[in-house]
């Protein structure tokens, strides 16, 4: 195992504001993807009062090997998650909220129309607060266009050559199709995409996928080291230099891209609002 280095502790966050959104999401029932992937960032979001939720359950259909949310039997859609989602968005007084989901390959449309009803409700009851949608690879996107989110997130997460090894049920060009396909059916919605460092692609095959993304139109970009969550995911085969993620970021800046953040902890919400301060 290769051992972690300096950069990569994480820093102490107030606990207060931390116990303030966990407050939320148990009184309402909610779940947040900061705790279900174990994401190293979630102090530093709760204590600013941000959080991505997670809709459609807990339980994921595909079985990808970096991701620490469960595989299992999906859940029976919450009809009432909406609702209660605009709720919380308003105890929290968010401006700039994610939703993002498990992948629910055993529905028709993927989740499309529940992710629909959960932006319209934000939308109705917080007509201030901007929405991004982080989806799997849908095919029902307009469905969830016609709900007019501010922006639409879908991760590529890796290099093409890696997709079998670490994305097993995806496939790197439908992901890219999904991310051509919304600029088709809206192009005045933002698009998004992140990319995962240390998972033992090439220096030339990340600027192989910078150029894909941007050939299919996307606006945004998120760049983030690789962090196993546990030993018995996908092993982690280089720890990248925060330099290196400050040179990606460069090229990508000069490569057309509206929006890079790029630093090891970057995740794909990592305080995502950003990128609409243009």
């Amino acid at each position: 195992m290769i051992k972690k280095p300096d950069w990569l502790r994480i820093p102490y966050f107030d606990e207060k504001s931390s116990d303030l959104i966990s407050g939320v999401l148990d009184d309402l029932s909610l779940n947040t993807v900061c705790i279900e992937a174990n994401c190293p960032n979630r102090g530093e979001c709760f204590s600013n009062k941000t959080a991505t939720f997670m809709i459609l359950g807990t339980n994921c259909t595909r079985k990808c090997t970096f991701c620490n949310v469960k595989y299992g039997e999906p859940e029976p859609v919450d009809l009432h998650e909406a609702e209660r989602i605009a709720l919380a968005v308003e105890k929290l007084n968010l401006n700039y909220v994610v939703i993002t989901s498990v992948t629910r390959d055993d529905l028709p449309d993927g989740g499309a129309q529940h992710f629909s009803n959960v932006i319209t409700a934000i939308k109705i009851s917080n007509p201030e607060t901007r929405v991004e949608v982080l989806i799997p690879d849908l095919n029902e996107l307009k469905v969830i266009t016609v709900s007019s989110p501010d922006v639409i997130s879908h991760n590529i997460e890796t290099v093409k050559s890696l997709y079998n090894d670490v994305r097993p049920g995806a496939d790197y060009i439908r992901s890219l199709n999904v991310l051509q396909n919304i600029k088709q059916l809206e192009p005045e919605i933002y698009t998004k995409s992140g990319i995962m460092l240390g998972l033992g692609e090439s220096r030339e095959e990340v600027l192989k996928a910078f150029d894909d993304l941007l050939t299919v139109g996307c606006d945004f970009l998120t760049i983030g080291q690789y962090l196993a969550p546990t030993k018995a995911h996908y092993s982690v085969k280089e720890y990248i230099h925060p330099s290196v993620f400050e040179e990606y970021k460069k090229i990508a800046d000069n490569m057309g891209f509206r929006y890079v953040s790029s630093s090891p902890f970057v995740r794909s919400s990592y305080m995502a609002g950003n990128a609409l301060i243009l």
